[in-house]
């Protein structure tokens, strides 16, 4: 079943919307591909100039359906520069940008191979998890684990204090909430959406 774009772009990326995270991920169906890539490119001219850009991360032909990445690039070029992060990504075999790059650049290199690997069918590469702006000690752990073990399971597997995840969870979760009651009470999306 076909949903609609906003709505399923609030109900799954309200956190980074509100600039309490990096960035998230949502699957969407839809018919025409040319319908998608246009409604993403005029949601990027809405919100770019609020420091949030959308890209197709991966298409399904066989199912109409997309996964669309949703992202604040100084966040997140933020978070993927930390040292242990940098080299976290170099270990599973990512070509870094050099650490003085701008931050659309360098995400768009790390993004680049990101759908590479998304598309080329391997292992899921659960990498992901930090360009999700989960902690990397949980996705170290999730790894590490393959899965098992997690002390917390909220918006993802937490291996750590479980009481700091849980709050952080529930602090996306009411965001989530409150942007829903917000759009569906007739709230545009760029007035949902704070600026960088």
């Amino acid at each position: 079943m076909e949903r609609n774009f906003e709505t399923v772009m609030i109900e799954q990326c309200a956190p980074t919307l509100a600039g309490l995270k990096p960035a998230n991920l949502f699957r969407l169906e839809c018919r025409s591909p040319a319908a998608l890539y246009a409604r993403v490119a005029g949601w990027n001219a809405a919100l770019g100039p609020k420091g949030v850009r959308l890209v197709v991360l991966k298409e399904f032909p066989e199912t109409r359906c997309y996964l669309i990445y949703v992202f604040r690039a100084a966040r997140l070029w933020a978070a993927l520069s930390q040292p242990e992060t940098r080299r976290f990504l170099s270990r599973e075999g990512y070509r870094l940008p050099g650490s003085g790059t701008e931050a659309g650049a360098g995400c768009a290199a790390l993004l680049a191979q990101l759908a590479l690997r998304l598309t080329e069918g391997r292992d899921f590469p659960h990498e992901i998890g930090v360009f999700l702006g989960y902690p990397l000690a949980d996705v170290l752990g999730f790894i590490e684990n393959r899965g098992k073990n997690f002390t917390c399971c909220g918006c993802w597997k937490s291996y750590g204090d479980p009481d700091a995840a849980q709050r952080l969870f529930d602090q996306f979760k009411k965001c989530t909430a409150v942007y829903l009651r917000l759009f569906r009470s007739g709230r545009p999306i760029p007035r949902l959406t704070v600026s960088a």
